[in-house]
């Protein structure tokens, strides 16, 4: 089986668009993979991942590349605090944040923190998504290692988390602001009506066909006025044309077509 025929039969099994990933990267990192799994070939790997659950399941988690941290790119989360928030703020009194691809979860909480401390009181609506089940069971838990709350400051540390050995948990009453569930960007349907989506350094893995697809659907689903925040490593180039305005570096705000 070559490496056009496993994606293909992985799509058709388990409904996993692998075509929509950048192939170069894809096929390096899946054969770093096979060395890792001691399998041979794709044939043998697609067996695997049919025949044990558990498998395809760290497969996944393997392709998915979790990465995050809270606030990860200290200053463009500066821009998020400081003007962009606050000018959302203005206008609603309950904001509709979609954090896409959201990993352990350290983005979503890290608005969640930002909220709290901005409207305190005030409730608010923040989805988080993710492909990975198992990614998202962790974000749920809510529990840290010293890397991924690195830029939080210490009085944010001390207000809410407590520190478990090695590890800091965040606390319940900020876990219970973040509702979590599975979603496939590349598949499934786009919730509607946001004022700010956060999907960071997540599309740089796919095709430029994919992530024009992507950003398309995300525009549709931002309210007017509303903000799309993007990876610093990541561009928009037609923003213009999908009816945004690149308001800073990282920045989209709907401004219609």
């Amino acid at each position: 089986m070559n490496f056009q025929e496993f994606k293909n039969r992985v799509h058709k099994t388990f409904g996993l668009d692998l075509n929509s990933y950048k192939e170069n990267q894809l096929e390096r990192r899946l054969n770093n993979l096979l060395v890792r799994k001691k399998v041979a070939n794709f044939g043998e790997l697609y067996e695997l991942i049919v025949k044990d659950r558990s498998e395809y399941v760290k497969f996944l988690d393997y392709l998915t590349i979790n990465v995050s941290e809270f606030f990860r790119d200290v200053k463009m989360f500066t821009v998020l605090e400081e003007k962009v928030l606050p000018e959302l703020l203005a206008k609603s009194n309950t904001l509709k944040i979609w954090s896409a691809a959201c990993s352990i979860g350290a983005e979503p909480y890290t608005v969640a923190l930002l909220l709290d401390q901005l409207s305190s009181g005030r409730s608010h609506q923040i989805d988080a998504t993710d492909l990975d089940q198992t990614i998202l069971q962790r974000a749920r838990e809510g529990m840290f290692n010293v890397d991924a709350v690195k830029n939080v400051s210490a009085n944010r540390l001390n207000k809410y988390f407590v520190k478990q050995d090695q590890k800091y948990l965040l606390n319940q009453q900020v876990k219970n602001k973040v509702s979590f569930k599975q979603h496939d960007l590349l598949k499934d349907k786009y919730p509607q009506g946001y004022d700010l989506i956060l999907c960071r350094n997540v599309t740089i893995y796919f095709t430029k066909e994919a992530q024009e697809k992507v950003n398309r659907r995300f525009m549709q689903s931002l309210k007017t006025g509303g903000y799309l925040f993007i990876g610093g490593s990541e561009t928009i180039f037609n923003y213009a044309e999908l009816g945004l305005q690149k308001t800073s570096p990282c920045f989209y705000k709907k401004v219609g077509q």
